[in-house]
């Protein structure tokens, strides 16, 4: 039925019959040349000169004024909560169509996710669902956010940056300043994208990344935190390192820490990954256009950012009319070694999260009927975009 489909993706990656990746890692650069520095140099763990100058390299990426070297994507937004102030039994509001590690670390911070539903368009947080159901649930009392079925302090909201498309980060940001929220930003996905000419990660306090194996660059596993705020950004290095007081030979720590620091291996593939980030960049926006020109018109259409967003382009999406022929079409591919994913299982449905809070989720629940994401590697040999016959 998707032979058409199939045979294409597999003449834009030149691969006539082996299998296709969803996403694999290309490592072009100093790789292999700053892992041996790190051996040879013998700090290996999370003090090292690759450390500081990742957190220098993302600090001039992202446009912010600190980045923090963390050990993954979830780790940093738990610590985000955390250096906060998020306090037990808070409520914290994110989507509900995201990875699981979203969901994960509201809990590992001693908070209750409350999930609201997202935009068809961007897949990220629909600011007017947020402000439906702070407008129906949300009362300000002496500065504090309460929801007032629970009474429970409603004290953040994770927006996630799905797939790399940018969501209507501003207008979620102007809510979240009426209703007292801090707002951290879930970047994982979109490293090298923009909105308005921002960087993602910086309309709120903080914001997080994370470097898998499967994201646009990689370090196998890390992440980081990008701030504005110097006294937060401090924190934020001292609780990562097990609150640990500088001293040449003491070990004396003044808070409950977290051994959350990436370490100087990481962070060697990490720098020489971010090198390569604009040649990434470019060949995967390639990729996206020739995406875009071959399904557009069609039934089955290719999600596209929406105006003044810039994605990174990390996973081409595609929307299938209905579940049916988007579960045929994830069988064809797979068992035609053309990897495809729906989108994650929505986090209300797992068991889990069940109980969680969370509004109509209607638009959330189209999208996971409808959504897979085809091959998106970055193609070696792709100087110009390329046009199957």
């Amino acid at each position: 039925m998707y032979n058409d489909i199939l045979r294409f993706i597999r003449e834009v990656f030149h691969e006539p019959e082996d299998f296709i990746p969803l996403h694999a890692p290309y490592f072009g650069g100093n790789e292999k040349k700053y892992l041996n520095d790190t051996i040879d140099s013998t700090f290996v763990s999370s003090v090292g000169a690759y450390v500081n100058r990742f957190e220098e390299m993302m600090a001039t990426i992202t446009g912010a004024r600190y980045a923090i070297a963390i050990s993954n994507g979830t780790t940093a937004l738990q610590l985000s909560l955390v250096a906060a102030g998020v306090a037990p039994g808070d409520e914290v509001i994110t989507q509900p169509l995201t990875f699981v590690a979203t969901a994960n670390a509201i809990v590992h911070a001693g908070a209750q996710p409350v999930f609201i539903d997202v935009d068809r368009d961007t897949m990220g947080l629909s600011p007017a669902a947020l402000r439906t159901f702070l407008t129906e649930h949300a009362e300000i009392t002496d500065g504090i956010c309460r929801n007032k079925k629970t009474g429970h302090r409603i004290f953040a909201c994770i927006p996630m940056h799905t797939f790399g498309f940018p969501c209507r980060i501003d207008e979620i940001a102007t809510i979240c300043e009426e209703y007292k929220l801090v707002l951290i930003e879930d970047s994982a996905e979109s490293l090298g994208s923009y909105y308005k000419d921002v960087h993602t990660g910086n309309f709120g306090l903080m914001g997080t990344f994370s470097f898998n194996g499967n994201k646009t660059v990689t370090c196998g596993g890390g992440g980081a935190i990008i701030t504005n705020d110097e006294t937060l950004a401090k924190k934020l290095k001292h609780l990562s390192t097990t609150a640990k007081i500088p001293h040449a030979w003491e070990f004396a720590h003044d808070s409950v820490g977290y051994n959350f620091r990436m370490p100087n291996l990481n962070a060697a593939l990490a720098c020489a990954q971010l090198e390569q980030l604009p040649e990434i960049l470019e060949n995967k926006k390639q990729l996206a256009e020739t995406y875009a020109r071959h399904f557009d018109g069609q039934k089955i259409s290719l999600v596209a950012a929406i105006p003044h967003a810039a994605p990174n382009h990390w996973l081409n999406t595609l929307l299938f009319p209905n579940k049916e022929e988007q579960q045929q079409f994830l069988k064809e591919s797979n068992e035609g070694k053309v990897m495809t994913r729906p989108a994650w299982t929505l986090m209300n449905r797992l068991p889990m999260y069940a109980h969680c809070p969370h509004g109509d989720l209607s638009n959330a629940q189209w999208l996971e009927e409808r959504l897979v994401n085809i091959p998106s590697s970055f193609r070696t040999g792709a100087a110009k975009p390329y046009t199957a016959s």
